[in-house]
């Protein structure tokens, strides 16, 4: 095993549970974290929640599983190339999608305009900090308490952004918000995987589509350099190895960069240990040009596939889905199942906003339909 850096997290320095519990006997703490988050119920419904493509669109279409499985991989290789902790990067990894709803960031943005619009002082939606209410709270598998009840650095680590009024209400998770520090140093490498996966593999799934083209890709700097690179070395070769060719080399390309980036910014600054890594700026980083080159990536991806005519269609749809769903609730919260029934409307409101996230996009259109289809048979 590599021995990790002086500024990596270690698990015998964790800053604990909410809960106190025996230590492991077999394992790290942070280990026990990923464990927990595999097993959790809100892990396994992301193998049918939306990434772009709605799940039953195609069998091969990355979900938000899928992807996350992805994240991890890509984190612990950057984890293990500087020396940082990979059990605590791939734990935050698994665990960053956990609160995101149904139909991707469509789900997200009707929840969060419905939670806005109905009860203000509920805070809206963000699948960040929904993220942490799974981990905290929603998720229901020991007898002790509620929640997977994870150490301080995975659940620090899920929450890449958040409010001040948000921060406020979170206590030690929320502080460095409020002080304006950074997260562990694997928390910086899992966020950057997330970018580095998504961006990639959502060209794949926006070519296997056939809603982007080859041609309309080589408008796009890093990946017109990189196929070119590919169709000269296998010039035989069918466009759809090239493409698979093309992508595992902009990945390895990103992260080259990212390990290089990031080692000589660790050496300029160095810390020494994770606590004085995290007073530093953000250490974990592309370099100017790649950074260039990604946002410029991003941006085609926004502009070309996610506000494709045909994904807008499928977008508007699932708003609607959900916000028919959050209305119907509101208004007659018998609808629901007996444990999210409140009498208190703010308590009412964010407990049909968790019931509505925990759905899978199937289950989602299926109560939908429950709800609103009338035929000769009620199911």
């Amino acid at each position: 095993m590599t021995e990790l850096a002086a500024y990596a997290s270690r698990s015998e320095e964790s800053r604990g549970r909410r809960h106190a519990e025996p230590a492991p006997t077999n394992r790290s703490e942070f280990q026990r974290d990923r464990d927990r988050i595999v097993h959790a119920g809100a892990f396994r419904r992301l193998e049918y929640k939306t990434q772009v493509f709605i799940n039953h669109e195609g069998d091969l279409f990355r979900t938000r599983l899928t992807h996350s499985l992805e994240v991890a991989q890509i984190a612990r290789v950057l984890a293990r190339s500087l020396r940082l902790n990979e059990d605590l990067t791939e734990a935050i990894a698994l665990a960053h999608d956990l609160g995101h709803t149904p139909f991707g960031h469509a789900g997200q943005d009707e929840l969060n305009a419905c939670m806005r619009e109905f009860a203000p002082e509920a805070g809206g939606f963000e699948h960040n900090l929904q993220s942490l209410r799974v981990i905290d709270e929603l998720e229901e598998r020991y007898a002790a308490f509620n929640g997977l009840n994870l150490c301080f650095e995975t659940r620090e680590g899920v929450l890449k952004h958040c409010s001040l009024s948000h921060a406020r209400l979170l206590g030690d998770v929320g502080q460095r918000f409020i002080e304006r520090t950074q997260p562990s140093l694997e928390a910086q490498l899992a966020n950057l995987a997330d970018e580095i996966a998504y961006n990639n593999h959502d060209i794949d799934d926006g070519l296997r589509s056939g809603l982007l083209t080859i041609e309309q890709l080589q408008t796009v700097p890093i990946f017109a350099r990189h196929y070119a690179a590919m169709v000269q070395k296998w010039p035989a070769l069918n466009e759809r190895r090239v493409v698979a060719e093309t992508i595992r080399s902009m990945i390895n390309t990103l992260i080259t960069d990212v390990t290089q980036t990031t080692q000589a910014n660790l050496s300029a600054a160095a810390p020494a240990n994770a606590d004085a890594a995290r007073r530093c700026g953000p250490l974990v980083a592309f370099s100017p040009a790649l950074r260039a080159e990604a946002d410029a990536l991003k941006k085609f991806l926004f502009e070309n596939l996610y506000r494709h005519y045909k994904v807008m269609r499928m977008t508007n749809k699932a708003r609607r889905i959900v916000r028919e769903l959050f209305d119907a609730f509101v208004h007659e919260p018998r609808l629901l199942p007996p444990d999210y029934r409140h009498e208190d409307a703010a308590a009412q409101a964010r407990a049909i906003a968790d019931y509505i996230a925990g759905m899978t996009d199937r289950y989602a259109i299926r109560e939908h339909h429950r709800l609103f289809r009338m035929g000769n048979q009620f199911d």
